[in-house]
């Protein structure tokens, strides 16, 4: 290992690992990057939803919109919609949007709702995308600037494609090397740092930092470096998932949103591609077996996807183990991905955090060796706080519901909620979530986000429902209904929009 770091080697591909490759070798172009990918270890390639930090993610390292949503299948994503997470009622439905409320004091927007006639959902007072995405419309116009819209927004996207296509940009556009096998040996260097990776092909490759894109498996930041593994299946109980993928006609609709909805022992997600759906069971072994969970997924597609042969699928079976490492950087071994940690897929926490990570290393990336440990102790303090606070909100998710099956009962028994989101309950009966209770610069979920569930599932407390509102709100509210009307008249539908781009792969190689 050489004192100043100029070589960088990442284990794995996938989303994970390519997007570790495109990042860095875009945010630092000096540097060698190598991917070792083994050629015979698929995907997992459900990992179909993002966050809007996408947008700066695909803007940072080059690749133009158009480019990414048509050799993507993609499509935009508007937020999430969560069905059945409450009672369990044919209207018990409520949405989490990406566009933040109206600007101005909580406590009085959440009198101003509540005071309003209709019963009126909380997202759909506070901002025009719940509007734009129960109809389906695209965020944007065609003429707008790569990465620009009207609303926040995010994309579903085919994770298999998305990896090829980061391949491609990494090794053609990039200068990033990639390497087909396997690491069979790890060799050891000073103070417990990693000198060498010993391949399958007899091959020997030498770095000054390895980042351990292995997935569930691992091979660096466990397998070599023993880096403790925190279990969070106290909190969090799902850990498998049935996933499938269903063919839709070219002219169906293309949702805006990710679609949750609550079952017995769980949830399903529901995500919409221009070529299909993608759809998944998540429940948890100990409330649910793998036959009854196959069943509850092939009803649902059975009555949500028109046409389906919902007996003719094959779901693929994911398990997958409930927490995070307690140092996701170790010595020169850095975790992205699945082998740093996973809750499950509820909020799409879990490519974000790539993302995250990779912004962070990449802001930071240690000159030379001497500074790396400095530079670990930093990043894990900032990531185990990252992870404490994605446990908390989803569990937020479960915490608030009233159904009665044994599974919800034990998502909200007392011993199950973690300290400071009791702590948080407490104070949001009262007061609504503020910037305050969550005082870190690159939040995941921010207070708005907190609120949308809050109010979502739970509606305005009994106090602050009750107080007149001011008429700066009800103003506020009012603006918000008449942007929705704008834009239901001017922004174009998702099928539109991504049928157009299609049609069009002559700006595709151009922009």
């Amino acid at each position: 290992m050489t004192d100043r770091i100029g070589q960088i080697a990442i284990v794995g591909g996938g989303t994970a690992g390519w997007l570790s490759a495109c990042v860095l070798a875009a945010r630092h172009p000096g540097l060698q990057i190598t991917l070792i990918e083994a050629p015979d270890i698929p995907t997992i390639g459900v990992g179909e939803g993002t966050w809007p930090t996408m947008r700066e993610t695909l803007a940072t390292i080059g690749i133009p919109e158009a480019e990414f949503l048509t050799e993507c299948d993609a499509a935009f994503k508007q937020g999430s919609r969560f069905d059945g997470w409450v009672s369990g009622a044919a209207d018990d439905s409520y949405y989490h949007p990406f566009t933040l409320p109206p600007a101005g004091d909580m406590r009085d927007l959440l009198a101003a709702w509540a005071g309003q006639d209709g019963e009126q959902p909380f997202a759909a007072a506070m901002t025009a995308q719940a509007a734009v995405s129960a109809a389906n419309l695209a965020p944007r116009q065609r003429a707008m600037p790569d990465y620009a819209g009207a609303l926040n927004y995010a994309y579903h996207l085919d994770a298999g494609k998305f990896a090829a296509l980061l391949a491609r940009h990494a090794t053609r556009r990039l200068s990033v090397r990639r390497i087909a096998a396997k690491v069979v040996a790890v060799r050891g260097g000073e103070a417990g740092h990693i000198a060498a990776l010993e391949l399958d092909d007899g091959s020997t490759l030498a770095a000054d930092l390895f980042v351990d894109c292995s997935g569930q498996a691992a091979l660096l930041i466990d397998g070599h470096c023993g880096a403790e593994w925190i279990d969070r299946s106290d909190v969090s109980f799902n850990d498998r998932a049935l996933a499938v993928q269903v063919p839709t006609a070219p002219d169906s609709t293309v949702a805006s949103v990710t679609i949750g909805t609550a079952h017995e022992a769980g949830w399903l997600w529901d995500i919409a591609l221009p070529t299909r759906r993608g759809i998944g069971c998540v429940y948890s072994a100990r409330h649910m077996t793998d036959q009854r969970a196959e069943q509850v997924l092939r009803d649902y597609v059975g009555r949500a996807v028109p046409g389906s042969d919902a007996a003719a699928l094959t779901p693929r079976l994911l398990k997958f183990r409930t927490g995070h490492r307690a140092r996701f950087w170790q010595g020169n071994c850095i975790a992205i991905g699945l082998s740093a940690g996973f809750i499950e897929p509820l909020e799409a926490s879990a490519i974000v955090m790539i993302e995250l990570s990779l912004r962070a290393l990449a802001d930071a990336l240690p000159l030379r060796r001497e500074a790396m440990e400095l530079h670990a102790s930093r990043f894990n303090q900032r990531f185990l706080y990252r992870w404490e606070r994605i446990v908390e909100f989803l569990k937020l998710h479960y915490a608030l519901s009233r159904r009665n099956e044994p599974y919800w009962l034990a998502q909200r028994a007392a011993e199950t909620i973690p300290q400071r989101l009791a702590e948080n309950l407490r104070l949001w009966a009262e007061q609504p979530p503020a910037p305050r209770d969550f005082p870190d610069f690159e939040e995941i979920f921010p207070a708005a986000s907190q609120q949308y569930v809050l109010y979502g599932m739970s509606g305005a407390p009994q106090d602050i429902a009750t107080t007149a509102s001011t008429p700066a709100a009800a103003a506020r509210l009012a603006e918000v209904r008449e942007r929705s009307r704008t834009m239901l008249a001017g922004l174009p539908g998702n099928r539109t929009y991504l049928g157009a781009l299609a049609l069009a792969p002559a700006e595709r190689r151009t922009a």
